[in-house]
């Protein structure tokens, strides 16, 4: 197998996105190795919804579509990114706030902090950012 597999999907900036992000990154995910039962891909399966979800409701409409990139290092690290062209970076909520919504990147950081992993943001060249989490590649021994 080779040392770094690679993948990634464009997509509208729409609700109906996010399912078929899940869907693209799962299936891939499978193609790997990683069975759909694995313990970590219902985290994995969390995550790109978050990450998917922030994409379209938080893009003030700047971002008509949204990148899911996945990347397979070395068969040891697992990396997520979700990029839009929106320049606005997620805001961090103190833990204190109680909102219905807001809270997505808190899971992400506790998902990621949760699987060994971690959490970071880059501007893209073009003005906006990508979200990126890292988790290590765990697929269970039969």
């Amino acid at each position: 197998m080779a040392d770094l597999q690679e993948a990634s999907v464009t997509l509208p900036s729409d609700p109906a996105s996010v399912p078929a992000a899940r869907r693209y990154v799962c299936a891939q995910l499978a193609e790997w190795g990683l069975p759909p039962d694995a313990p970590s891909v219902d985290s994995v399966r969390l995550i790109v919804s978050e990450l998917a979800t922030n994409a379209v409701l938080h893009t003030s409409g700047q971002s008509p579509t949204f990148t899911v990139d996945v990347r397979l290092e070395r068969q040891e690290q697992l990396v997520i990114g979700v990029t839009d062209s929106h320049p606005r970076w997620p805001q961090r909520l103190p833990a204190a706030v109680q909102q219905d919504n807001g809270r997505g990147m808190v899971i992400v950081r506790h998902l990621a902090a949760e699987s060994g992993g971690r959490l970071r943001i880059t501007p893209t060249d073009e003005g906006g950012k990508r979200v990126w989490i890292s988790i290590p590649w765990a697929v269970p021994v039969p």
